[in-house]
Parts: C-alpha cells; structure tokens; sequence
C-alpha cells in the first residue's frame, strides 16, 4: 500500500493531511477521466504510446467505472476486481497515457489496500510515467520511494533500477531525477539482496549526481558487505564516515559485528560487541542477536546462552528472534529438552513465537523421533492463527520418512495443499528418499510425474536418490535408463551419480561393470571420490579377489585420495573371509600410522570372525586391546559374542554377557534379542525363548521374518538342543515343511507370554509362506488374520499376487491386485509384470491387455512402466508384437514417454531380433 502525505495545487493540501481527507475531497471535484494535455509526453514514457492503441474490454469496463465521480462505489466495481491481476493493471494504465493522473492515482492506491491484490514493481511504471508528464513530482516521489520498497525479489530490484537511472537521465526537460533518500532506498533494496556490485554502481552514481552521502548511505554499504562477511571492503566506508566527520551509530556497529559472525570470527565480533559500550554507542537486541547467532554458528553455544542471560542488564530484552535462535541451536546440539524448556519460557514471559520459531522446533522433535509432539506443535500453531511454512510441513515429513512411516509423511503433504502451502522441491525430495528407503521405489517414481505436473524441475538430488532406489531394489538397469532421463533434463550426472551406479554393481557382483563406468569417469571429467573407490574395493573383496582390492587401494593412495576407515574395513573384512586373520589384525594396527584412527566397526570385523573360528582366547585379546584405547564396546559386538557363545552350547556364558551389557548401559537390539531367542530354543528352554520374545516387544522392536523362522524351527523340533548348521532342519528351509498346525501353536505360544500376534506376524509368515509357493497356508493365514479382524498389509498382498503368478492362477492374483487397489495400495510394477507376461505366456491376451488398462489409471511413472513391463517383461520374452500393442494403448490413453524411453524401446527391440 503507498503511503500520500501530499498532493500539489490545484488541491490545498498541507503535508501530513490524512488521505481521507483527500478522498472526500477528490469526490467532490467534477473530473473528467482524460486530463487536458497541456504538454508533450516526456522521453520516459514508452514509444508506443504515441501509436493508437487498441483497447481490451476489461480496459474500456474500467474507463467507464472511473469516469463516475463515486467510481468506489459503483456497483461494477466489485465485479471488475477478480479480473484484475498486476500485469493487467499496468497494461490498463500504458495503454490510457492521458488518464487524469488524480484519479490514476487514487485507483492505483485503491488496489493496493486490498488485501488480495498487490502491485507488482512493474505496474508502477506506467504510473509514473502519468504523474511525471502531469508534472505532479511530489506524488511521483513518493510513488517511485514506494516502488523501490515494494521488491520482493532480486529481479524486482533489477527492473527498478533499470527504470530510476531511465529517469533519473532524461535529457528532455522531464528529467526526474533521484535525491539522497531516493538513492539510500534504492541502495536499502540492493542490500536486502546483497547485490553489493550493484550497490557499489548506484553509489557512485549518487556521488556523480552531487549528492553527499550521509550515515545512512554509509551504513546501507557497511550492512551490504558485511552480510557477505567482506569485513576489509565495508572498512572502506567506515572510514569514510569518519572523513566526512560523522558519528558511527549502533547500525554501524552492528552490521561489523554481523560480518565478523559471518567470517567465523566471532572473537573480532566479541570485540566490536564490547568497542560500542566503550565508545558510549547504545546496543540493541539486533546487537545481541547477530552476536548470539555468530556464537551458535561455532557451536559456543554455553556462551550465548551466558550472552542471552546479560541482555537485561543491559537494558535490553530478548525478542522471538533471540529465543528462535537459540532453540534451533540447542535442538541442533540434540539438547532439545533445554529448547523445549526455553520455548516455554519465551510464552511465559510474553514473547510470542512465530513461524520459524515452531519449524525449528518441530524440526528438531522430528530429529528426536518425537513426532506426536511434534505434530502437536503444528495443531498448536494453526490454534494460534499462524501459517506453517513449506519449512514447517517438510520438517514434519521428512520425519515421519526417517522414520518409516512414509504413507502418513504422504497424507502431510494433503493437508499442506489442502491449507494452501505450495510443496517445493525439496518437500518431493524427502518423499522420494522416504519411499526408496522403504523400498517403494515404484510410488517415489510416481512422485516424479507430481513434481513436473506441478512445474517444479527435478534436482540432482531427486535423480540421485531415484538411482539409489532402483540400486537398492536391484534395478540396475532402470538405475542407468535414470541417467539417461537426468541428461534429457539438461542435468548432468556427478559424482554421487556413478557411485551410486559403481556400489549397486558391486552388491550384485557386477563388479566388471562397476570397474568399466569407474574407469570412465576421468573422461567425463567426474572426479573419483572415496566413497567410489571404497566401494569398488568392497566388491572386489566380496567377489574374492582381494590381491586386486589391494592393488585399487594402493591407486587410490597414489592418486591422492585418502582412504577412510570404510575403505579400511571393507578391506579388514576381505582379508578375515579368506581367512587371513593375522594379515587383517596387521591392517589394523597400521591404520593410525596413515592417519585413520581404527572404529569400533574395524574391531568388531576381527572380533566377529575370530569368534566363528572360535577363537575366544585372540577374540578376548583384541576385545581388551579395543578397550585400551577408549573405544566403548557396542551391541554388536556383544551380539557377536553371543552367536559364539550360543554355537558352542554355552548358554550361561551367553547369559553372563547380557548381564554385561545391562552393567554397561547397552541396549539389546533387534539381532541380541533374535539371538538369544535360538540360543533358548536349541537348550531346549521354549519358555525362555517367549520369554525374550516378549521382552523383544517390551523394548519397542518389532520380531523380523528371521525371528519367526528360528522360532518356528525350534517349534517344529520340539525344542530339541540342534544346531543351525547341523539340523535335521535348516534355517532356509523352515518355511518348506512347517505345517499350519505348527504356526497356529506360535499364535498360542505368543498369546501365553503376553504377546498376542499382531498384522506384522501374520505378514512375516505369509511372506515366507508365499516364497517357497504355499499359497493354500498363506491363504489359510489369511483368513485367519481377517477373522481375528485385523487388515492385511501391502506387502501381504504383493507376496500372495506374484505367489498366485507363479504357480499361474492369473485369475487369483488379478482378484488380490484389485483388492490392493480397493485398500489404497499401488501394487508393485513386479506384480504387474509376472501378471501380464503371465496371461500373454497362457495366451490370455484381451485379459492382460484389461490387467493394463487399470494399471495406466493407477498413477504410476509412464517412463519407469515401460522400462519394467514392456522392455524388461515382454521384449526379454521375445513378445515383440505385444510389446507393441501395449505401446499403442499408452499413446491411445495420453500415457506420455520421454523420448529416451522410445530409444531404450528400440535398443530393446533390436536385442530381440539379433536374437
């Protein structure tokens, strides 16, 4: 909204008359909608102007409106409105010059008190131009300081200036140019963007207008190099100050204390800070704030907090700002439990907080897993009338993501467009890192399509994290059809690309390809970083060729790239498979003398493989060894001692190391737990071994399919004292002959030690079930979960759909995929795959083309259906003329392909018939 404080003759207004005074007034003078025209128009108005112009109905609706003396009340001006956008009203006045620049003006400042409509910096132009030909240069000058106020963005400020200098150089007689205040506003709007060279421009161009700068000019300089941390260059200035024989202000002071913060060199800042007290210079809460923010930058945090006790003292009180940035440092430093305290205090003493203060919050309850708290936050927020932020919601999804729970991260990013929060880039990112975590690859491709339908242009970061998802799914090839994607783009892959690409080779033993992309890289002018070379050696190691690992570790030394201690204990762990135990401890103990002190993970390697050797009495030694040189033992490594332990029958021995653990302060996990659970069983304890399953629940862990295979085995056994590698039954195979009796009796098992099974037991047996093709059991199961009326889950039905595909009941598995639909879930593409290829292979053709005519209206990624159904299913089964027909209902169905798909369409088609 501009603010008038006054109008020339012909209306006898004195400056600091209220502008309802001037519209009481303005209503009662009979004007005419054209003014006469009493001169020529001056250069700064546009060339077209002079030309005729045809007008649009919206322009001549408004020339009509404006024309009635009581325009703002006329009752079609509330229908005019909702057309009228920025860039409209700016085409309104260009195109109507010669509009009566009274009424121009009060039509313009109209508009801008709405609360739905906001100027935009070019919709100003065209109404100075009228003020200016009109020679009302007082109005102008306020219109033209309220202008420069009004950039929102780095562009806006660019156009700005463009257009003061226009007037501030015409030559005509119509010259406007800028004072000392306009130049300190505009010099403000630069700093704001720190557009420093900018800056320096319009500086020099004051001092060629004659115009002295004054302190203010100065410190707008000071603040702009300052926020850049260049202390040396806003030095230049202050000692212009001091030349032109001003005083340094708090503002001065200030910024210098904000560009030391920026530096990191908060002592300089400290400095400054006590240099104003000496020089009598008031300091403010900004003061403090800058110094505050410098120390919880460097992690002093006990300093500010001390700083922060000081300011009333001082006379000065802490504002929101002061509390936000402490909270965000101290949830950083994971002492959340002082934020919290220092979030109640701020409410208690009256200081309200706002936004960013319950995103910083939010974000680092989020950190702590304390979700609930933190979504209480957010309702507490919307209590308050506050709006969160796209940084609020993606602080609560990425949350709910890291900690497993993506489809509720899904159901924020609803209510975030619901209350009218546009998601960016990075809220898509964290999604997608969601669901490639939980191995969903297939909805985090889906995401991809949301994020261009929305016109937000995908990071390397997305491709990067979709790459790594296909990777951890062992969707390599639809990893590399990525990079091919990412280049059309126009994004180039880097080196987080291909050591994504290099480490999802090695883990599926493709280590002569990883070692082909890895060789290439220096071409591509990507450098190789330690994370390829590590992963590179890891898989020479896992293929058992550790005399070339050694020979990537030697080049890697050479060539200037320092291991870690990853690269260390990949190599620690080759060397103890292939038995060379005394070669690894030798690693080991080289590793300070290159500077990479040994982890607790290179101790617990060695200590792992000598126990399966069972050797106690070396394990014991490096143990103490590990001890000796501070490294605190973790649950690993007592988890390893258990297996031994439990291998060799001693069970006491076992007992007697969870009894250390407990003195120690250590955590059983998932694995301890699991282990002691077979170690009871093979005793023959069953009791025991529900026992430990029950306090396994108790500690908040959910049992793993494992778990329920070692328990059913030794429910099979009868508790019988056996061995994993020497029983009757083993491990692998529990799920071929367990019978239905045998799991309804770990139901009752479960339900005697107080732990009743829940939708994740029912999920492990089916999955296992369904692996070794016992669909009649897993259906069985199945009906017995819904009896006991809990719901299946998704990865339930996905083991039953392709179970029914591979034992080819077709019509079975399309019923469970409907089913899955109907529940909300979107099947995986793998099930469509097995499904359609199926019916085609049965020659059940119009059934699989119906099967993916309700897969194109699921919403998966089109580019990422055609990799897996069409190229990786039908063309590797030489399905040639179906591929095509399913190809043709895409394009029918408006289903879009990049055209890298078609070239991986065609490069799979000529596989085919070279075959």
């Amino acid at each position: 909204m501009i603010q008038w404080t006054a109008l020339p003759t012909p209306f006898p207004f004195r400056s600091g008359q209220s502008i309802s005074l001037f519209f009481s007034l303005i209503k009662s003078f009979p004007f005419s909608v054209a003014s006469s025209p009493s001169s020529s128009p001056s250069s700064i108005l546009s060339p077209e102007e002079s030309e005729p112009i045809s007008i649009d109905p919206l322009s001549s609706q408004l020339l009509n409106l404006l024309s009635h003396p009581n325009w703002q009340k006329h009752p079609s001006l509330k229908n005019l409105i909702p057309s009228l956008s920025p860039s409209r009203l700016s085409s309104f006045l260009s195109q109507n010059p010669n509009l009566n620049p009274h009424i121009a003006f009060s039509f313009f400042d109209y508009l801008s008190r709405l609360p739905s409509f906001k100027p935009s910096v070019q919709s100003y132009a065209p109404l100075l131009r009228i003020l200016i030909s009109n020679k009302l240069f007082q109005v102008a000058e306020r219109t033209r300081l309220s202008m420069i106020k009004s950039c929102g963005t780095a562009e806006d400020v660019v156009f700005v200036m463009g257009f003061v200098r226009e007037m501030n150089k015409c030559d005509d007689g119509f010259r406007f140019k800028l004072n000392g205040w306009g130049y300190n506003t505009l010099l403000m709007a630069l700093s704001r963007f720190v557009m420093v060279d900018d800056m320096k421009c319009v500086y020099n161009e004051m001092l060629n207008d004659m115009i002295k700068p004054d302190v203010y000019t100065f410190n707008t300089m000071i603040n702009g190099y300052c926020k850049l941390g260049n202390v040396v260059e806003a030095e230049v200035y202050f000692s212009k100050i001091l030349q032109a024989g001003l005083r340094p202000d708090t503002h001065t002071y200030t910024s210098f204390i904000l560009g030391h913060c920026r530096r990191k060199d908060v002592n300089s800042a400290f400095k400054v800070f006590r240099e104003m007290q000496n020089k009598g210079c008031r300091r403010n809460v900004v003061s403090y704030n800058n110094l505050i923010h410098g120390l919880c930058e460097t992690r002093r945090i006990d300093e500010a907090m001390k700083l922060f006790l000081e300011m009333g003292d001082d006379g000065c009180s802490p504002n929101v700002r002061t509390y936000t940035i402490l909270i965000d440092a101290l949830c950083r430093l994971d002492r959340r439990v002082e934020a919290l305290s220092l979030f109640d205090e701020m409410r208690e003493k009256g200081c309200e907080p706002n936004v960013h203060t319950y995103t910083v919050l939010i974000d680092g309850l989020c950190k702590d897993s304390k979700l609930d708290k933190a979504r209480e936050l957010l309702n507490v927020m919307s209590e308050k009338g506050l709006v969160p932020s796209v940084v609020t919601y993606n602080a609560l999804i990425d949350g709910y993501c890291k900690k497993g729970l993506v489809d509720v991260a899904l159901s924020i990013l609803d209510t975030m467009e619901s209350n009218s929060c546009i998601p960016n880039v990075r809220t898509y990112n964290e999604l997608i890192s969601g669901f490639c975590r939980a191995k969903k690859v297939h909805k985090a491709m889906s995401l991809l399509d949301k994020m261009l339908e929305r016109k937000l242009s995908p990071s390397n970061v997305t491709f990067n994290l979709l790459v790594h998802g296909q990777c951890k799914e062992g969707e390599i090839d639809s990893a590399f059809r990525l990079l091919r994607l990412m280049e059309e783009n126009g994004l180039a892959p880097d080196e987080w690309t291909y050591g994504t690409l290099v480490d999802g080779l090695c883990e599926r033993g493709r280590v002569e390809e990883a070692n082909t992309i890895f060789s290439s890289l220096k071409e591509k002018g990507i450098k190789v970083n330690v994370a390829m070379y590590t992963a590179l050696i890891d898989g020479h190691c896992k293929t058992e060729k550790i005399d070339f690992a050694f020979t990537l570790f030697k080049k890697m030394i050479e060539e200037g790239c320092s291991p870690n201690t990853c690269t260390y204990n990949v190599l620690i762990n080759g060397l103890c498979k292939q038995g060379k135990q005394l070669e690894a401890a030798q690693l080991l103990e080289s590793m300070p003398e290159s500077g990479v002190e040994p982890t607790i993970e290179s101790y617990s390697i060695l200590i792992e493989q000598l126990l399966k050797e069972c050797a106690f009495d070396h394990a014991d030694k490096v143990f103490s060894l590990m001890i000796s040189r501070g490294h605190k033992p973790d649950v690993c490594i007592y988890t390893s001692f258990l297996v031994a332990y439990h291998n060799e029958g001693k069970l006491k021995e076992a007992e007697d190391v969870m009894a250390k653990m407990a003195e120690a302060g250590i955590r059983p996990d998932l694995m301890t737990y699991t282990v002691m659970i077979d170690g009871y069983g093979r005793a023959g304890l069953l009791h025991r071994a529900f026992d430990m399953l029950k306090c396994m629940f108790d500690s908040g862990y959910e049992p793993s399919h494992y778990t329920y295979s070692v328990l059913i085995k030794h429910l099979s056994q009868g508790g019988l004292d056996l061995k994993i590698e020497a029983s009757s039954i083993n491990i692998a195979d529990v799920w071929k002959v367990v019978k239905y009796e045998t799991l309804l009796k770990l139901f009752d098992k479960m339900e005697e030690h107080g732990c009743p099974p829940n939708t994740n037991v029912f999920s492990s047996l089916v999955i296992g079930l369904c692996r070794e093709g016992r669909l009649e059991e897993a259906s069985r199961l199945l009906d017995h979960m819904q009896s006991c009326e809990m719901s299946s889950s998704e990865d339930m039905y996905t083991s039953m759909v392709n179970c029914c595909c591979k034992l080819r009941m077709y019509e079975d598995a399309t019923r469970f995929l409907d089913t899955m639909l109907t529940q909300g879930f979107l099947p995986r593409l793998e099930s469509y795959k097995l499904l359609i290829c199926g019916l085609y292979d049965d020659g059940n053709n119009d059934k699989a083309k119906a099967a993916f005519f309700r897969l194109l209206d699921c919403g998966y990624n089109n580019d990422e259906v055609a990799w897996k159904l069409l190229i990786d299913g039908l063309l590797k089964r030489g399905l040639v003329d179906r591929c095509s027909e399913l190809l043709d209902i895409m394009e029918k169905n408006g289903s879009r392909l990049s055209s890298q798909t078609y070239t991986f369409l065609l490069e799979g088609l000529d596989r085919t018939d070279n075959k």
